[in-house]
């Protein structure tokens, strides 16, 4: 039986609820700072989270809702500039303290180094947000936590491509049966299991709960601290709390 050897974490509605409040927030603030009069509305952003990378969905939204605009020659650039400033006002968000990490995360993280399991993430968002995030939220010294940060355009394809899971997973020197990894949309859901990795803990947020997650081993509401148990959505009833000695009884349950 494979052994679990490493956590593999997704960072965006995972480690902490950083998109309505946090992204959102900060691309509006990049429109008007631009001279833009886009809004993106908390309804409207669900939506456009259907789309993977922040340049990416910039795009969308000038193609399936904005097609009117009209986009300046160097297009690319254009784009380019205003996820730049997006990361800025983001990061600025993040140092004011406006954005934790959900609850269980940092007791998870904790407890998982202390059992000498490896740590990596595997996302889509920009190494600067990865690293603004884990500053300012769970100490100076976070970033040096994770083994693997694999993040941003580090690969050509992003989620629901396995792309960054099989990065992660390389530079872990890992098989895809020696490590969980933990999302909280369908898309990551998807990318995680096509990288192999089998045994994945979902964590919903606002946005993502009524997505399609029968695929994940286990399906909660958050990681859980003493005293607040988690809802499980999916998986084992007995769950009450997603612990070290949780995850390796449901490793064990998946490769067994």
């Amino acid at each position: 039986m494979s052994q679990l050897k490493a956590l593999v974490f997704d960072v965006d509605g995972t480690l902490a609820d950083t998109e309505r409040d946090g992204h959102r927030v900060a691309f509006n603030a990049a429109f008007a700072e631009a001279g833009l009069d886009w809004h993106w509305s908390v309804e409207l952003y669900g939506e456009l989270l259907s789309v993977t990378g922040g340049k990416e969905r910039i795009r969308y939204y000038l193609d399936r809702y904005n097609s009117a605009f009209q986009r300046p020659e160097d297009f690319d650039a254009f784009v380019a500039e205003l996820h730049k400033s997006k990361t800025h006002h983001y990061t600025q968000l993040l140092s004011e303290g406006r954005i934790p990490l959900r609850s269980g995360v940092l007791r998870l993280l904790t407890e998982a180094r202390a059992a000498g399991l490896r740590l990596a993430i595997a996302t889509t968002t920009t190494p600067a947000n990865v690293s603004a995030l884990l500053r300012y939220s769970a100490g100076d010294d976070a970033e040096d936590w994770f083994e693997v940060i694999a993040a941003g355009d580090i690969v050509p394809a992003k989620k629901p491509a396995p792309d960054i899971f099989v990065y992660a997973l390389e530079a872990l020197g890992l098989p895809p049966s020696s490590v969980i990894a933990f999302e909280d949309s369908a898309h990551g859901l998807r990318s995680a299991l096509d990288a192999g990795i089998e045994a994945v803990v979902v964590t919903v947020n606002d946005y993502t709960r009524q997505q399609d997650f029968s695929d994940a081993a286990l399906v909660v509401d958050q990681l859980g601290e003493p005293g607040t148990p988690v809802e499980v959505i999916k998986g084992p009833d007995t769950v009450e709390i997603v612990d070290v000695n949780a995850l390796r009884k449901l490793h064990a349950r998946v490769h067994g």
